[in-house]
């Protein structure tokens, strides 16, 4: 990643008349809010640190957390891991794999696309790369990208797991006839590891965002055919069924500063700012010895935000090929850049747990929310929940 500014790109109202029309067709909503009770289970099981405990040899975030440019096995061995890893967990993984040329030579890229249901017509995107910066010699080469991005994949991991039961059980629920949650009820949980981030040279429109650039092309060009679970009306991309694509990037660090880029999502932005308002205010940021995350000390990340009648710009990542094909843009990035942004120091030691866990309890409170799921109130109920899943399944 450079810094990617680009003079700042002031994106004018204008700009909504140049996309093709691919905006999330439920558009702005009020979130179900989860009860007290609800969300204590949520933010406990699974237990938040152990997916991103860099001292823990078997999280994510140690089997990411080594340098893995495009091309090299060390990028392989991560891809192969975040596919086993949700494989493990039934969910649908599909490649996008493609050659390009670089300013370092040929290089293969492939794009980790994980679909919880792929039959459904729209699906709400998480993503971040999993490339790591490739630089030619030692001991740059040894950059390992803690912030940027293996963190942000972790915590996806980590979320993939906290929130898959939940997801079974909206399933069942429909499948039962008890369509509580309609406005949502074909809405699906995508998540995408991008590959190719990263200039190999200096960021131009050409030299990035390699996987991003490739995919949202495919997927503008690929044509969804109806079927039975599928609601279309005509012939549909596969682009047009994204109701948002949220972007992680350069997390992990402590005491991130994030804003809202899009006028279209500050609601979703503020829907975020709820779910941190109100895990803050119960305490559950509180860890270990961390007073800065304590109940009565914790402050927030998220910008307080303006009613401008432009958009405020923003910084060149993965989202932009989709931004400009209309999808519907959440970009979570800490701006400004952590201190050991393309640095050596990129390391564990940049990573801290008590804010990597709280992105955690952030992100499944929030997403929970958006998909209109159900987290059981109690342990007692979270075991009735496990006791008629596996019944259901035998």
């Amino acid at each position: 990643m450079t810094f990617r500014l680009n003079a700042v790109l002031w994106i004018l109202v204008l700009t909504s008349y140049l996309l093709p029309s691919y905006s999330s067709r439920l558009g702005e909503r009020e979130l179900p809010r989860l009860s007290a009770d609800a969300i204590r289970t949520l933010v406990t099981t699974p237990d938040p640190v152990k997916n991103i405990d860099p001292n823990n040899a078997q999280s994510h975030l140690t089997k990411i957390l080594i340098p893995r440019a495009p091309g090299t096995e060390n990028n392989t061995f991560v891809r192969n891991y975040i596919i086993s890893t949700m494989k493990n967990l039934k969910w649908h993984v599909d490649l996008d794999e493609f050659d390009g040329d670089t300013p370092a030579g040929p290089r293969h890229f492939v794009n980790v696309i994980a679909t919880k249901d792929p039959e459904a017509s729209r699906r709400v995107i998480l993503s971040a790369h999993f490339d790591s910066k490739y630089f030619p010699t030692a001991p740059d080469n040894q950059f390992v990208g803690a912030t940027d991005s293996a963190a942000p994949c972790a915590m996806m991991l980590d979320l993939a797991e906290a929130l898959d039961p939940l997801l079974d059980d909206r399933k069942q629920r429909m499948d039962n006839g008890f369509v509580e949650d309609e406005e949502v009820a074909d809405t699906t949980l995508q998540l995408i590891f991008f590959d190719g981030e990263e200039a190999f040279a200096v960021w131009t429109d050409t030299d990035s965002i390699y996987g991003a650039r490739h995919l949202a092309e495919t997927w503008a060009t690929t044509y969804v055919q109806p079927n039975q679970k599928r609601k279309l009306v005509s012939a549909e991309t596969y682009l047009s069924g994204i109701e948002h694509l949220i972007l992680l990037d350069l997390l992990g660090a402590p005491d991130p500063s994030i804003r809202s880029f899009f006028l279209d999502t500050a609601w979703l932005f503020d829907a975020l700012k709820s779910s941190e308002q109100r895990l803050g205010d119960s305490g559950a940021f509180t860890y270990g010895d961390s007073q800065s995350m304590a109940k009565e000390n914790w402050k927030t990340w998220l910008r307080p935000r303006t009613n401008n009648v432009v958009n405020y710009g923003f910084i060149g990542d993965d989202h932009v090929p989709f931004l400009k094909r209309g999808v519907d843009i959440l970009h979570l990035i800490a701006e400004p850049f952590p201190r050991v942004w393309h640095k050596l120091s990129d390391n564990a030691d940049a990573l801290d747990i008590p804010t990597m866990r709280r992105w955690n309890l952030m992100l499944r409170v929030f997403m929970a929310e958006y998909l209109h799921l159900q987290p059981p109130s109690s342990n007692k109920e979270r075991d009735s929940h496990t006791i008629k899943r596996i019944e259901s399944e035998l």
